[in-house]
C-alpha cells in the first residue's frame, strides 16, 4: 500500500485531495489488501477508529488534538480501510 507514506506528507487542502485520489486508486488496484472494501465496513472502521482515538493518545500520553490537521483526516481514511 503506496498511500502509508503519502497519507503522513498530507498538509494541505489539495494535498488531501490527491491522496483521496490516491486513496481511491489504492482500493481500485488493491482490494484484497483492504479489510473494509464496502462502504458500510469503511464508515464502520472510520467510526470505531475515531472513537477509540481518545484511548490511544491517553495511552501514549499525548493531548488530542482540539482542531484536525489535514494529515489527521488523511491518517483516519487510511486507518479506516484497515481498522
Amino acid at each position: 500500500m503506496e498511500v502509508y507514506g503519502a497519507a503522513e506528507s498530507v498538509k494541505s487542502r489539495e494535498d488531501l485531495i490527491e491522496f483521496i485520489n490516491q486513496l481511491r486508486m489504492d482500493l481500485k488496484n488493491n482490494k484484497n489488501e483492504w479489510n473494509n472494501i464496502t462502504l458500510e465496513d469503511y464508515l464502520n472502521a472510520m467510526e470505531s477508529f475515531v472513537n477509540d482515538m481518545d484511548e490511544h493518545y491517553l495511552e501514549t500520553n499525548q493531548i488530542l488534538p482540539k482542531q484536525p490537521s489535514w494529515e489527521n483526516i488523511a491518517l483516519t481514511l487510511l486507518a479506516s480501510s484497515m481498522y
